[in-house]
């Protein structure tokens, strides 16, 4: 019996919200929340009971960390870090990402202040690899390429925890999560790194841009308004990485129209061993779009976990999705399964 249902490597840091959807510049309250794309992950997990744990590093007597904690403890969400000291006030810290939610046609804009960031410190030697998936054991390693391009060192830890998974059983989940900034100037190095991640993973999460820009695929150009042309360019492409990734058995990607900061179109593709499930996109009202691809992820894997068929995993992390987008909080504690069933099947009834 594994103890965890998955385990993740992760950069905490918090977040900073204005009130009432106000732009950044213009407000003067802000509200503060711990936030990663990766612990957005676990949280759907984690709300729904399974076991889960983030390894990450924290700021040695830092407030902000004791406040990261104390969140990760409220989500149910074990943690595992290294504590670094953070040698003066030009030394290491938690990222900071400020970010307003946009409204109607003005969107939203994020800005992330990463100098310092102590989780670019991960080092593979901070983990007992062993322990964790040999002895504790995990269903499932979640890899995000955010945590893998932060520096060579998170690279290297990266690569080990994924090779240690495969060691000891633990499928291993990638989310590519391409950002332009990180890969400037190593490309090379960067392109190395996650096609050897990608060989050893068994789900294989990203959008066209990712698959293109990370593993070298060829495809159409990004981005545009034609959702149906977006479904069967991946299914195209994803056809194709899979002839270089023989053993990855699923690749997923969500499908995202914005109609304004309010609603989206929202869907989803999903292959798995040959067979392909499209998630026809469908209007969404959107709270706050950050951390909906995240809470899909999840909600793939917790479904995966929980030994269900992949179309249910998919519409399962659809809702997910569409759920976390009503929120003020980039991650989603789901009060029951059955309340994400509802998202799916579009039931907003009141519930007493």
């Amino acid at each position: 019996m594994k103890r965890y249902a998955i385990v993740a490597p992760s950069s905490m840091g918090v977040r900073i919200t204005p009130f009432e959807r106000q732009p950044v510049e213009t407000s003067s309250m802000f509200r503060m929340q711990a936030t990663s794309a990766e612990t957005n992950v676990l949280s759907i997990s984690a709300g729904l009971g399974l076991p889960v744990k983030v390894l990450t590093a924290f700021v040695a007597g830092s407030p902000v960390a004791r406040f990261i904690k104390g969140d990760l403890r409220r989500r149910g969400i074990e943690f595992e870090g290294k504590e670094v000291p953070q040698g003066g006030p030009w030394g290491y810290r938690h990222q900071f990402n400020i970010a307003d939610s946009g409204y109607g046609l003005r969107a939203p804009r994020v800005a992330n202040d990463r100098a310092g960031e102590v989780g670019r410190t991960l080092k593979a030697s901070d983990f007992d690899r062993k322990r964790i998936f040999g002895e504790e054991g995990a269903e499932y390693l979640h890899l995000s390429g955010l945590v893998c391009a932060l520096s060579p060192e998170t690279g290297e830890c990266c690569l080990a925890l994924a090779r240690a998974a495969k060691e000891y059983g633990t499928k291993v989940s990638f989310d590519l999560n391409y950002r332009a900034s990180f890969w400037k100037g190593r490309e090379r190095e960067l392109s190395a790194l996650f096609g050897e991640i990608a060989s050893l993973a068994d789900v294989l999460v990203g959008n066209e841009e990712d698959f293109q820009l990370c593993l070298g695929a060829r495809g159409p150009e990004a981005g545009g308004k034609d959702l149906g042309g977006k479904i069967e360019s991946f299914k195209e492409m994803a056809e194709g990485v899979g002839r270089s990734y023989p053993n990855v058995s699923v690749f997923a990607t969500t499908l995202r129209q914005v109609v304004s900061a309010n609603e989206h179109l929202w869907g989803a593709v999903v292959r798995s061993r040959g067979e392909w499930m499209v998630i026809e996109p469908r209007p969404i009202p959107v709270y706050d779009r950050i951390g909906g691809g995240d809470a899909f992820v999840g909600g793939l894997l917790y479904g995966s976990v929980r030994g269900w068929e992949t179309r249910k995993c998919a519409e399962f992390g659809w809702a997910c999705g569409a759920y976390v987008a009503t929120l003020a909080d980039d991650f989603g504690l789901l009060p029951d399964e059955e309340s994400i069933w509802d998202v799916w099947k579009g039931n907003a009834r009141v519930r007493r």
